[in-house]
């Protein structure tokens, strides 16, 4: 034999001969093969040579055949005919596994077509199904190893499949393993998929249902199963599986299929079959068909009573039968029929027996699966709760022998059981029963929750404490825990528990039930809400947990309890959502920033701790989002916030550098033509850090270090000419705001750069901060304000709160307060020239902004009277006021919010005039325009009215003689604004007072101001002679009777009224511009004939005389013992005229007044109100003039005696100029008048003469301006 195949071997020749032992000639074995003659113990030998070949020598075999496509052909021929031609199974396979082998090897689709051809006339010439079995095995091999030849097969041959279907109707489970396994390979090419879709809905879907269904051997079940596994991954043959049910006519003898959806009831077969394989596939399955659409095809395996064969399953050993069971019920958990049927009580025993069993495992992924399913179970069960706990059961009094080791050795498990047993789950009180119907199963869930919220394995601990979260929800009600256990816990435990409770609150905050229940009820009155109990988490966390972590971070720092710790602070930003702004703050404000920044480049760095790195990058995104949303509401823009997000999540993992580092790394230049934006996006994550750690008070890099890295960032990014976000911009500008102090000036080229970005911008409000560090830093640089100055403070106003700002001016009386409230004004007192903006966006700027400026700049007016810009803004006031008064009617005038401001404005300045002053041209156009205005207004015009009369009244007063006479030219000649005093002086009588005259109103200040303004002119009037274009007329006694009976009216109002009378009397009432008219009584017919007393004194009367003197007398005594200094002096004033008018008029009656006894009573009155009274000008004013008219019986000899031993001790240097004025009026008087003196007391009138300062003349002398409420007043002479 062994000679014979060495004859042969070298027949063929040596390249057939293959380096096998023994040697193998390759021709040899097909030819043995190919042999008719040959026994089939040779041909199994040959195919035993050439199969070990195939392993071993496959590249020299396919080099030796392949070129002979006829010669591969022949011998594919035969194997295949072989694989038919035996009976013997076993041979078979062996053909089969050969010819495969072979294919795959030769790697041409020629052979493959031609195995399809062979097998569809093998198929069409067989007898018998059963002998198409090494057909279909042959096809299935072939598929499996060739993933081309299921496509070839439906495309070019897709009569073969009509074969599979007659395949599986035969009554013989191996042809039928055989089809489906086939059917399976089809089915899991995609173009399988898709041209035998319909071949599966018509034909093939039914008649595999009923295969499955009926199936006895293993071989075949599994095979259907794996067909199923396939045909599952396709919504639409899910769709027809679940949605095919048998005829009714087909159902009745069939005991497995008697549902609508066999395929659960299949399915549950499976699962009683013992065997963990086929359980494991079922559920398997099961789980496919769900994840399609768990609320459409769940019910159907629910009504199948699947649920409890699946926990009947849990009892076993099989990690991967237990994973698939696990998702299974976790995806019928996600319909409500699985709790109402009370599958979960049934199988809440197998599930904890189950996680009993897993947690002795070490399978991590199984830990949380199963945790998960029972958190699942027991949140969504409509109510969770444990039976009665009686303190004599067995169950109670283990759980209470845990809560004394919980004293003992507190940690997180311990402390739930703690809460479980004396906190949460109410003792003694009847709870009922729903899904743990057994003390026994209740005790052992919480020996479960015990172990895994103890599990080293972070993932496990929250799946745990989410679990722990749902077990104590007991009808949603909670008491707030007890914080003494927290205080007696080691910080790496405390701060787990902590971790425990905010999640527990999370997962309860958006339960229904926790929402909306009887303690939740508007009418409850219980405060242990969940809301409250959220609260008090945050607050227990704010007050001991992180205190107590930061205490143990300056002893040790450990990287594990610091990733709990950091996810538990994460955790707080979602338990409180209303106060997570708050919470944000102080974090920030803490150095919290700094603190994960400094974790990080400790832990974190060369991909280290990669867990703590994400715990420390969640929770600083978080942290600066919340922050951006709490800084920016007034433009929060949701594209804006998603950039933000995205590049902190993308960039903060990396960005594990210390500070110095990254300092560095703002000024690292990428390189040219990169693509790679790591490193800017680096750059750009830790400026966001750095603005907002500035914005809270965390300035943990020094400001210069800062100013010079982010000045190099600014030059780099337009060097490359980097266009920045405009957030990213924002911080840049504003961290060189804060720093601006600190670091040196920035040089021109930093300053043209910062130009250059900006004017890139198409709104600089993208950038704009509401800061007063960024606005000194655009307006103390001069190229920056030039260019943005007016967009900044359009901004800045635009911000500003009005109504704060008007707060603030009220709240804070020094300049110092006042400057920390409104950081402009110290700006402005620097540098004026910005008063200029301001005045523009007076003009430029919406109603809102200009009164805003409005009121800052009357603030600066007000509160800095040393700074001199009044002839600046004495300029632009005319023009603003020109292009009002141009642009608008009256009634626009008097709609004008603005112009009431500006024109207190203007009256402010005008006010600030120390001194007598020469006007201008702008002065008079001011005059001019002014009075112009008040002409166009009505008497109503109280806004308009009254800083504008202000404004004319002080113009008058505060100037010399030659441009007052001008102004009263300018004044006297507008015939409009005469009318509009004439309205306002009839308006005293017409207009309703209060009954307790204890303020001034608005419209008694605009009366006073009428009157102050008509007596000035009527006295200029007079003095210079004034051309009078309109009158005004006036009646005495409603003048003389607002004096006499003065009810109801404010004083100010009085003091105007006895001024304008007093400037009356002085002119004899007699003048061109006021007429005196004297109504007669009513019913009155003829005047009655006047006396010649009367006749003297005309247009007075004697009664009227006396009634006027006694009413000054009264006045003057009420209101110098209420302190009132201005009404004295103006009553004190019109006595003195008064008499002198009646000293022209008739000297008997003059002197007569003014020997009044009541005039003594009246002077020692007034002398007894101090120690210094008599140094007060009005008691010196009045006794010169009882010495003036000789009234020896008012001041006697002895008391002016007195009089002048106290001034002699005066300090006549600190005398005010008033007393000096009223004092020397007062001695000239007593050397007038030929009083008898002693010649000591005449040399003291003399010394005290040489020593008061020289008198100038009373017409020339500025007048002093004081202004009550909102009215001006120049002080009688």
């Amino acid at each position: 034999m062994a000679a014979g195949c060495e004859r042969l071997r070298d027949r063929h020749g040596a390249r057939w001969t293959l380096p096998l032992r023994p040697p193998l000639c390759l021709a040899c074995a097909v030819e043995t093969l190919g042999d008719g003659g040959a026994s089939l113990v040779r041909k199994k030998h040959a195919l035993s040579r050439l199969r070990d070949a195939l392993a071993w020598q496959a590249l020299p075999v396919v080099q030796l055949l392949a070129p002979d496509e006829r010669g591969c052909l022949c011998l594919i021929g035969t194997l295949f005919g072989m694989c038919h031609a035996v009976e013997d199974s076993d041979t078979q396979d062996q053909f089969g596994e050969v010819l495969v082998q072979l294919i795959v090897e030769l790697k041409s689709e020629q052979y493959l077509r031609c195995i399809l051809d062979e097998s569809q006339k093998e198929l069409c010439k067989a007898t018998t199904r059963r002998g198409s079995l090494p057909t279909f095995t042959l096809l299935g091999k072939l598929a499996d190893a060739v993933p081309v030849f299921a496509d070839i097969l439906v495309v070019e041959h897709s009569n073969l499949v009509d074969h599979l279907l007659v395949g599986l109707m035969y009554p013989n489970e191996g042809v039928k393993a055989a089809v489906c396994y086939l059917y399976g390979k089809l089915y899991s090419s995609p173009v399988g998929t898709e041209k035998l879709s319909v071949h599966f809905e018509e034909r093939l879907c039914g008649l595999f249902l009923n295969t499955f269904g009926q199936a006895q051997t293993k071989e075949l079940q599994v095979n259907c199963l794996g067909l199923l596994k396939e045909l599952l991954k396709s919504d639409r043959f899910v769709s027809i599986l679940m949605d095919n049910s048998k005829p009714e006519e087909e159902s009745e003898n069939s005991d497995l299929l008697e549902g609508e959806n066999p395929l659960p009831l299949i399915l549950k077969k499976l699962l009683l079959s013992r065997d963990e394989m086929l359980q494991a596939a079922s559920s398997h399955c099961m789980a496919a068909v769900l994840v399609h659409s768990p609320s459409r095809y769940a019910p159907a395996f629910i009504h199948a009573d699947v649920p409890e064969f699946l926990f009947e399953c849990l009892m076993c050993s099989s990690e991967i039968l237990i994973w698939s069971v696990y998702c299974s019920l976790l995806l019928l958990t996600e319909e409500r029929l699985f709790f109402s049927k009370c599958h979960t009580v049934y199988g809440i025993e197998s599930l904890v027996r189950s996680l009993q069993h897993v947690l002795q495992l070490n399978n991590v992924e199984l830990h949380k699966q199963g945790l998960l399913l029972f958190t699942e179970i027991v949140k969504s069960t409509t109510r969770v709760a444990c039976r009665v706990w009686d303190p004599r059961t067995r169950g109670c009094r283990k759980v209470q022998e845990c809560c004394i080791e919980c004293i003992c050795f507190p940690g997180p498990a311990d402390i739930i059981v703690h809460h479980i047993a004396s906190g949460f789950v109410p003792l003694g009180q009847p709870v009922e029963i729903k899904l743990f119907t057994n003390r026994g199963i209740c005790i052992n869930a919480i020996d479960v929750l015990m172990k895994t919220v103890d599990c080293p394995v972070l993932e496990v601990v929250v799946e745990a404490v989410k679990a722990v979260a749902a077990f104590l929800r007991v009808n949603s009600c909670y008491r707030c825990p007890r914080v003494e256990f927290l205080g007696n816990m080691d910080s790496y435990y405390s701060t787990l528990w902590k971790v425990s409770e905010m999640l527990a609150a999370v997962e309860l905050q958006s339960d229904p039930m926790a929402q909306e229940n009887a303690f939740t009820a508007p009418c409850s009155e219980n405060k242990e809400t969940l809301n409250n109990f959220s609260e008090f988490l945050l607050r227990i966390c704010d007050s001991l947990c992180i205190p107590m972590v930061m205490n143990y971070l300056e002893r040790a720092v450990s990287s594990s309890v610091m990733e709990v710790f950091i996810s538990a602070l994460n955790t707080l930003f979602t338990v409180v959502p209303n106060m997570r702004d708050k919470f944000s703050k102080k974090l920030a404000s803490s150095c919290f920033i700094r603190l994960i920044l400094e974790l990080k480049a400790r832990f974190c760095s060369v991909q280290s701790n990669p867990a703590l790195n994400q715990a420390c990058s969640s929770f600083l995104c978080n942290l600066c989002l919340s922050l951006y949303s709490t800084t920016e509401k007034e433009r929060t823009s949701s594209q804006e916030e998603q950039e933000m997000s995205e590049l902190l999540q993308k960039s903060l993992p990396q960005l594990n550098y210390t500070v110095a580092e990254s300092l560095l790394l703002l000024a690292e230049n990428p390189e040219p033509l990169s693509l790679d934006q790591s490193l800017c996006n680096h750059q750009h994550c830790f400026i966001l850090l750095l603005y907002f750690a500035y914005t809270l008070g965390d300035r943990f890099v020094p400001e210069t270090e800062l100013f010079l890295a982010i000045r190099n960032f600014l030059l780099l990014a337009q060097d490359h000419r980097d266009c920045l976000p405009p957030y990213i911009l924002r911080a840049v500008l504003y961290l060189l705001a804060v720093c601006q102090d600190k670091g040196k000036a920035l040089d021109s080229r930093s300053l043209c750069t910062i130009k250059r970005i900006l004017d890139n911008l198409p709104d600089l409000s993208l950038v704009y901060i509401h800061c007063p560090l960024l606005l000194k830093f655009f307006l103390h640089c001069p190229e920056l304000m030039g260019r943005f100055g007016h967009q900044v403070l359009q901004l800045w106003f635009s911000w500003e709160d009005c109504n704060h700002m008007e707060t603030e001016e009220a709240a804070f009386g020094t300049s110092d307060q006042l400057n920390n409230a409104n950081p402009l004004l110290p700006i402005l007192k620097s540098n004026s020239s910005i008063l200029l903006i301001l005045l523009d966006l007076v003009c430029s700027s919406s109603v809102e902004v200009a009164q805003k400026v409005l009121m800052t700049l009357r603030t600066f007016l007000e509160k800095n009277e040393d700074v001199f810009v009044c002839d600046l803004l004495r300029s632009q006031f005319l023009q603003i006021l020109q292009q009002l008064l141009v642009e608008s009617s009256s009634a626009s005038l008097q709609a004008n919010r603005n112009l009431p401001i500006l024109l207190s404005l203007l009256f402010l300045v005008q006010l600030r005039n120390k001194g007598m002053r020469e006007l201008d041209s702008t002065d008079f156009k001011l005059l001019h325009q002014v009075s112009n205005l008040c002409g166009k207004c009505r008497p109503k015009d109280i806004d308009l009215l009254q800083p504008s009369l202000n404004f004319l009244y002080c113009t008058l007063h505060q100037t010399t003689p030659c441009s007052q006479q001008r102004a009263v030219a300018v004044l006297l000649s507008n015939v409009s604004l005469l009318e509009l005093l004439q309205k306002l002086l009839e308006c005293t009588w017409m207009w309703s007072f209060p009954s307790e005259p204890t303020y001034l109103s608005s419209e008694d200040a605009l009366l006073s101001s009428g009157w102050l303004l008509a007596a000035s002119l009527l006295i200029y009037q007079h003095r210079y002679n004034t051309e009078v274009h309109q009158t005004l007329s006036v009646d005495l006694k409603q003048v003389l009777n607002a004096v006499i009976f003065r009810n109801k009216k404010p004083v100010l109002l009085l003091v105007s009224i006895v001024q304008f009378l007093r400037a009356i009397l002085q002119q004899n009432f007699s003048s061109l511009l006021v007429t005196v008219v004297q109504n007669t009584a009513q019913g009155a017919t003829q005047p009655q004939p006047l006396s010649l007393e009367d006749a003297a004194l005309h247009p007075l009367t004697t009664q009227q005389v006396f009634s006027l003197v006694v009413s000054l007398q009264n006045l003057l005594v009420h209101v110098y013992l209420q302190k009132d200094l201005l009404l004295s002096q103006a009553v004190v004033a019109c006595l003195e005229t008064l008499l002198e008018y009646l000293y022209v008029r008739n000297q008997d009656v003059a002197l007569h007044v003014a020997s009044q006894p009541w005039h003594r009573f009246l002077l020692l009155t007034l002398l007894s109100g101090s120690q210094k009274s008599i140094l007060q000008p009005e008691i010196l004013r009045l006794m010169t003039l009882f010495l003036k008219y000789q009234s020896s019986n008012i001041i006697s000899q002895k008391e002016i005696g007195q009089i002048l031993q106290e001034v002699a001790e005066a300090n006549l240097v600190e005398l005010p100029e008033a007393t000096s004025r009223a004092l020397h009026l007062f001695l000239c008087q007593i050397q007038s008048s030929h009083c008898q003196v002693e010649p000591v007391q005449a040399r003291t009138i003399q010394t005290l003469l040489e020593h008061l300062p020289q008198q100038t003349n009373t017409c020339a002398k500025h007048q002093d301006i004081v202004c009550v409420g909102s009215v001006t007043i120049a002080l009688p002479q």
